[in-house]
């Protein structure tokens, strides 16, 4: 597994998932900054810059899957600023690895409300809608968008952005009937990465997975 993201929230917890899955024998995290973890299985390429991700051509290749969770708020950013991270630099990451292996799946994290015509109010929606169409465009063997809601972090994950960490301190106390309430709202990390992993291994029926789609696959309880 090629893993992009692997020190951010949603990517730590699909981090200890490929860890403990015994389908995955190899994990390559591509990291700005080391995970602090340590497992036989994983290996770690710091790249302080990913837009030099031409220069790993030769390390990224042989994976057949690419789990992608390398993503910024757009909490005060502009559209440019928010484009070239999320538009940009993925679809930079993509075409090198397409390039490199056809055969592989590529599964990317999106988000819930993500606008597939590109043209709706919100400026992240419309940016995450272009990203999506653009991957699902590529000559991949397959390709998959998560489009997670709420999700709860797990084993002492916390959020590194300040309004998230904000989000999850006010509803934490009430996630439980939150879940009761809105089941195909709200996962947790671990279940989004059990579904990015059984979808990875057995592949899945539609192309866009939406919340109550991963919890369905992680065989969350309604």
């Amino acid at each position: 597994m090629l893993l992009f993201g692997a020190t951010g929230m949603i990517g730590r917890g699909v981090l200890r998932e490929c860890l403990l899955d015994p389908l995955v024998r190899r994990v390559l995290a591509v990291v700005r900054t080391a995970t602090g973890q340590h497992h036989p299985k994983l290996q770690e390429i710091l790249l302080p810059d990913f837009f030099a991700i031409d220069s790993l051509q030769q390390q990224l290749r042989g994976f057949d899957t690419c789990l992608y969770c390398l993503g910024v708020s757009a909490g005060g950013m502009s559209e440019q600023q928010y484009t070239r991270i999320t538009y940009d630099l993925t679809l930079k990451i993509a075409d090198l690895l397409v390039r490199l292996d056809p055969d592989m799946t590529f599964i990317y994290i999106s988000g819930a409300g993500t606008d597939s015509s590109g043209k709706g109010r919100f400026m992240w929606a419309r940016v995450k809608g272009r990203t999506e169409n653009a991957l699902r465009g590529l000559p991949f063997r397959a390709t998959y968008m998560f489009r997670p809601g709420l999700v709860q972090p797990l084993h002492g994950v916390r959020s590194r952005t300040a309004s998230y960490r904000m989000l999850y301190a006010v509803t934490t106390p009430i996630l439980p009937l939150l879940r009761r309430l809105f089941p195909g709202a709200i996962t947790t990390a671990d279940q989004l990465g059990w579904a990015m992993l059984a979808v990875a291994h057995r592949g899945y029926g539609k192309p866009i997975l939406e919340n109550s789609d991963i919890n369905a696959i992680a065989g969350a309880e309604p």
